[in-house]
């Protein structure tokens, strides 16, 4: 019964591998259909949501198999509790991912403002800590679950500085205001898709200690 239950524990873990990858996918191409102003690309961006939204149905229905069939107690329990609180999390991460592709296939975004040097690093910033937030989950780290949730303050420092450039964009030139606001709202974007990357890392602290913030 125990090797069974190890083995859907491995596939779980896997299977979480694979949402947070194409997690991933979905927000390099976003960033690409933004800086690019490629349709396309918005498209593909946009794609990967359908495909994050089938993954997380399908974790959801293997966690639900391991709760009914193996009914987990104590530590088990918690791992797949988490887990289906952590997908729920990435699924609204590819969600926001699709958003910002929604904003890039407008291409109203003037060039000067998508060159903001910020956004770039916000979004690197986010992917990490989501891949990072997945990998503690797989390795059970509390120490890395703990550094992704401290890098949420440097996104939250890289959105300030956005605002801060848009706002001066703005009194720069007012014909670039419609550019700023799209701009802004990107931004936000990615600092909330930091806020779900660090509710995952809290998951998995909790799923290791049992306890929760």
């Amino acid at each position: 019964m125990r090797t069974k239950f190890n083995e859907q524990l491995d596939l779980l873990n896997e299977e979480l591998t694979e949402m947070g990858d194409l997690v991933e996918k979905a927000i390099s191409s976003a960033v690409n259909a933004l800086s690019e102003q490629s349709i396309e690309k918005a498209k593909a961006a946009i794609a990967f949501d359908s495909e994050i939204d089938k993954k997380e149905k399908d974790i959801e229905a293997l966690c639900l198999r391991l709760l009914l069939q193996q009914q987990p107690v104590a530590t088990d329990l918690r791992t797949v509790s988490s887990a289906l609180k952590m997908i729920t999390d990435m699924e609204r991460i590819g969600d926001m991912a699709a958003d910002i592709s929604e904003i890039a296939s407008m291409q109203s975004i003037e060039k000067e403002a998508r060159e903001m040097v910020h956004i770039p690093k916000m979004a690197a910033a986010t992917t990490q800590m989501v891949n990072d937030a997945v990998d503690a989950f797989v390795k059970q780290d509390v120490a890395l679950a703990s550094q992704v949730i401290a890098e949420d303050d440097i996104v939250d420092h890289l959105f300030c500085q956005v605002k801060e450039g848009l706002s001066e964009l703005i009194y720069q030139n007012k014909e670039m205001s419609g550019s700023a606001l799209d701009l802004l709202m990107v931004a936000k974007y990615f600092e909330r898709i930091g806020d779900h990357a660090t509710n995952i890392a809290e998951w998995v602290l909790f799923s290791i200690t049992g306890e929760h913030e």
